[in-house]
């Protein structure tokens, strides 16, 4: 890596709003929210802090192009519309939607679901909730559903890859659940088994039986593969699956290094950039070629016009965090895969705190003023304070310290500019702390990968063959 790639790669590396996001969310959903766990925990945490907010989403904001659409939809097309969701509003208008009357009971907290639907790689489910959710342990404007799908128990169910939203009104609460459909194999039709285990800490079991279907999706079967030697990666594009709003893309990537991450942007012949939701991995495995990935997007609907579509791809690399048990006080932490450093001084611990004194390696001279703030704000959560007892038990779908035995946060101080000398102080009182904390038992881990800037690819393009069924 040359100075101009650094430079680029410090100017890019990234608040890491995900664990902000995250922690806002433990805070949230402590205790009552465990059916939307791991990654997708942050997204429900998120729609739930909006609504404590007030944020509402009125008719006035809709987009004026959608509410001619919704005009000739039919009434349930409006339910979408308060949730912002155009995908909805348009099923609505062709009658895909299918309109639901289940209503349950318990405990003094009735919940109905409203309506369902399935297009392309995304089911919905629309309901409400009454206010008798208030008696919870929740604050008011707070509504946390412990809930699973198809029997299954916890967060290792794969329908929780989606979001919730919520909204206020007379009387309870409206709900949205929005669901990436989690099989390689797409059913048209099926019965979708819900439990809903307590809401607000009030306890059920409130379960229904939805039934989901969509027509067929059409097929376009590409088979294309696109190699990159020198990167030690390649990607083939398999199908494109066409539903009535949206079409899904369907590739398999192959990469040397496990963690890597192949991104990808794509434009028709027309000059139409698509736009793309999160991945489903439908499959991972370990070959002889390296680490490899079936993975599933939803993307903007494909014209139906076009002959060529040009893929371009960027490639973000992994990189390990270096580590190092705090039994010894100066110590040199290096990059697995790249020519960066963490020289650390001095470690002291007084008066409830842990100060690290160290210096970075590796980095361009002369970096600008702008730079080195950037690079000043983001080492309070490069570094990561966990208890050696635990690290196996981080959950690497949602990486995070176990509580009490993880600090992830830091308070930083330059010492000086020109040697990139830092201190960074951990709180060890602190609301994320780790128990009876001793030197001996901390592993210190450091995240090199923030300053590795993502790579593009030669782009490529491929015909499109006829469509087929």
């Amino acid at each position: 890596m040359d100075n101009k790639e650094l430079n680029d790669a410090i100017e890019q590396i990234p608040v890491p709003k995900e664990k902000v996001f995250n922690a806002i969310s433990k805070g949230i959903n402590k205790d009552v929210d465990r059916g939307h766990g791991k990654k997708k925990k942050a997204l429900a945490g998120i729609a739930i802090a909006a609504a404590i907010l007030g944020i509402t989403m009125a008719s006035g904001f809709f987009n004026p192009a959608m509410n001619k659409v919704l005009a000739k939809a039919p009434l349930i097309g409006g339910i979408f519309q308060e949730f912002d969701d155009p995908m909805g509003v348009e099923l609505a208008n062709q009658d895909a939607v299918t309109q639901l009357n289940q209503s349950l009971t318990k405990h003094g907290v009735t919940v109905k679901l409203t309506s369902a639907y399935f297009d392309g790689n995304v089911v919905s489910i629309t309901g409400f909730v009454d206010d008798g959710v208030e008696k919870g342990h929740n604050e008011k404007g707070e509504v946390s559903f412990d809930v699973n799908f198809e029997h299954n128990k916890g967060d290792n169910d794969p329908w929780l890859n989606g979001s919730k939203d919520l909204r206020k009104v007379k009387g309870g609460y409206k709900f949205q659940w929005k669901m990436e459909y989690p099989y390689k194999s797409i059913k048209e039709n099926f019965t979708l088994p819900i439990t809903i285990h307590s809401i607000n800490g009030i306890k059920g079991d409130w379960n229904f039986n939805v039934p989901i279907q969509q027509e067929k999706n059409s097929t376009l079967v590409i088979n294309q593969e696109k190699g990159y030697p020198e990167d030690e990666v390649k990607i083939r594009i398999k199908e494109i699956l066409t539903a009535k709003t949206t079409s899904s893309l369907i590739y398999e990537t192959v990469e040397k290094y496990e963690g890597d991450n192949i991104d990808i942007q794509v434009v028709d012949n027309k000059g139409k950039v698509y736009t793309f939701g999160n991945p489903t991995i439908l499959e991972e495995s370990e070959q002889e070629d390296g680490y490899h990935s079936i993975v599933r997007r939803e993307m903007t609907k494909l014209n139906s016009d076009i002959t060529s579509l040009t893929f371009y791809t960027s490639l973000s690399a992994a990189d390990p965090k270096g580590q190092q048990l705090l039994n010894i006080k100066s110590f040199t932490l290096k990059s697995t895969r790249f020519n960066l450093g963490l020289q650390v001084n001095d470690v002291t611990q007084k008066s409830g705190e842990l100060v690290i004194d160290y210096q970075l390696t590796g980095l361009p001279r002369n970096l600008s003023k702008g730079k080195l703030e950037t690079i000043n704000h983001n080492l309070a959560y490069l570094f990561w304070l966990v208890d050696k007892e635990y690290l196996n038990k981080i959950d690497p779908e949602n990486p995070w310290p176990p509580k009490n035995h993880g600090i992830p946060f830091n308070k930083v101080k330059m010492i000086d500019e020109a040697t990139l000398h830092f201190q960074s102080t951990f709180d060890l009182n602190g609301e994320e702390k780790i128990k009876n904390f001793k030197l001996e038992n901390t592993i210190l881990q450091f995240d090199f990968s923030r300053f590795v800037p993502s790579e593009d690819l030669q782009p490529f393009t491929v015909e499109l063959p006829v469509g087929e069924e």
